[in-house]
């Protein structure tokens, strides 16, 4: 019997990895003649980099950049060098979480830093660069990740503008005259998952401008802002990004990365399935385990499970999901396509012993499912 491991994390609690080994130990007590293959995923969000980190071997370059607010800061990002890759997590010079709360406000927050780890990538070799864009604390629609790459953003006079977004509103010409000619030669795919687009009600500034402290009257004129870009992008770049889903993604850089990188945006868990060559790995198996900390209504827009689901689904292999807390019924389960269903908070005493004890009972509810499996053999 052939097994496949594909869990994503268990945000506060565990590891992928952890899991891994926590359900193998279970499995191996209950049928020892099993094949067991490990294969942890993450859907391009936090936590992408140790995955890929795992299964590719890349290793962890640091480099100092600029923050959301111009200071210093030492980010990491991996390199692969067998295939000249690198994979760029946007947070680690961009994130919300280099921000205490009084400092947060996208109104006059960069992407500089982005563009930084982007222009060191590309000078030690990487032909290709894939970008995980959560957690941002901007709202520049990547304009200072441009300005790392040679974009100048000008204002009426020629005059530079400093790559923030309160200045969105003022730029009249994007100069391209000293762009990085390397750029044309390298590949960008980026993970995105959100579907906003770039302005009005939905978009970037009205979205999430709020979680990322800017005030009412700062987030119209950033909306103002990244209309004003839009149209400069469709004059200067003949791109219409408005109608593109994502392109609001962390405060546009959904967009920029489009018209400044010429990337591709893609579904994050699909990228990384893509990565670790999971389709191929998976055939023949009999079931695969997954699981994450929570399954609710949400797990069917691009997190981790339903890019596990779509692969099952496509070889015709049986899904155990053995969850942090599940918000579904059987019945949801079984349409999603799920098999079998277990999670921690069902057999825990409360949330404090499930949090605390998440190994102990997954270990348990491994033990009960591998049962099952020989009972039914």
């Amino acid at each position: 019997m052939k097994i496949v491991l594909a869990p994503d994390k268990f945000k506060g609690s565990l590891t992928g990895m952890q899991f891994c080994a926590t359900v193998e130990e279970g499995l191996n007590e209950v049928l020892p003649n099993a094949e067991i293959l490990k294969l942890p995923l993450a859907d391009g969000g936090d936590g992408t980099i140790e995955i890929l980190e795992y299964h590719l071997k890349g290793k962890r370059l640091h480099v100092m950049v600029s923050d959301p607010l111009f200071r210093p800061v030492e980010a990491s990002y991996l390199f692969i060098d067998s295939v000249r890759t690198a994979f760029i997590e946007m947070a680690e010079a961009s994130g919300m979480y280099l921000l205490k709360k009084e400092d947060q406000n996208c109104y006059n927050t960069t992407t500089l830093g982005v563009g930084e780890m982007i222009l060191d990538a590309i000078n030690k070799g990487a032909k290709t660069i894939i970008l995980g864009i959560g957690g941002s604390a901007t709202n520049d629609c990547g304009m200072g990740m441009a300005s790392a790459l040679g974009y100048k953003f000008e204002d009426e006079n020629g005059v530079e503008l400093s790559p923030v977004g309160k200045n969105l509103c003022l730029i009249k010409n994007i100069n391209r005259n000293n762009v990085l000619p390397k750029l044309k030669s390298v590949t960008f795919k980026v993970a995105c998952d959100v579907t906003n687009p770039l302005y009005g009600k939905n978009g970037a500034a009205y979205v999430y401008g709020p979680q990322k402290g800017a005030s009412e009257g700062e987030i119209q004129e950033l909306d103002k802002g990244l209309k004003n870009i839009a149209k400069l992008f469709k004059k200067q770049f003949d791109m219409d990004v408005q109608n593109i889903k994502g392109a609001g993604a962390a405060g546009g850089m959904g967009a920029g990365a489009l018209v400044f990188l010429n990337a591709k945006l893609q579904s994050g868990i699909n990228l990384v399935k893509e990565m670790v060559g999971f389709e191929e790995k998976i055939k023949n198996a009999n079931w695969i385990i997954t699981g994450e900390g929570k399954l609710d209504s949400q797990t069917l827009s691009g997190k981790t499970i339903h890019g596990v689901l779509e692969s099952a689904k496509k070889h015709q292999i049986f899904v155990a999901t053995l969850c942090g807390s599940l918000s579904l019924s059987i019945v949801e389960t079984k349409k999603m396509g799920i098999t079998y269903r277990d999670s921690v908070i069902e057999n825990a005493r409360h949330l404090e012993d499930a949090m605390e004890n998440t190994e102990k009972y997954l270990l348990l509810m491994t033990t009960k499912f591998a049962k099952s499996l020989k009972e039914n053999s």
